[in-house]
């Protein structure tokens, strides 16, 4: 698909002011040129101390929590004009899990990500933006 022939935008989000900042230019984007907007959070098992990895209630929990965030994010790109939205949750580390399992799945024109991560270390070394451009294969943009 050409990027100037796009039909699907994926966004991924994870309340950083960065995402959020990626979130809003793929509202305007979605809505500008009437495209459906996907979008993608990713719930970072690696974060969860031992304990919290093998309660499930504990995961289920977050993962619910998550999912409810996602859906308000859906929401809000609908308030504001998306004719066309859906909500991906994956679970993972974040760049690889969008780039081997997200987009093959979802099959986006053009991946939308924050610069800065939210939490993790990644926040400090911004592997997550970097990674996810070197080797995606959809076009990216990296919104700062």
């Amino acid at each position: 698909m050409s990027i100037l022939n796009m039909r699907r935008v994926l966004v991924g989000v994870d309340d950083s002011v960065d995402a959020l900042l990626a979130f809003e230019y793929a509202i305007k984007r979605a809505v500008k040129d009437d495209l459906e907007l996907v979008i993608v959070s990713v719930l970072e098992n690696d974060e969860l101390n031992v304990y919290q990895a093998l309660n499930k209630d504990y995961i289920h929990g977050q993962y619910n929590d998550l999912e409810k965030h996602v859906l308000d994010y859906q929401e809000q790109a609908r308030a504001e004009g998306v004719k066309n939205v859906r909500a991906v949750i994956a679970e993972g580390e974040p760049g690889e899990v969008i780039i081997k399992e997200v987009i093959p799945k979802v099959q986006p024109d053009l991946l939308i990500i924050g610069s800065k991560a939210k939490e993790g270390i990644a926040k400090y070394f911004g592997s997550q933006a970097a990674y996810m451009a070197k080797y995606a294969p959809v076009p990216v943009l990296v919104v700062r």
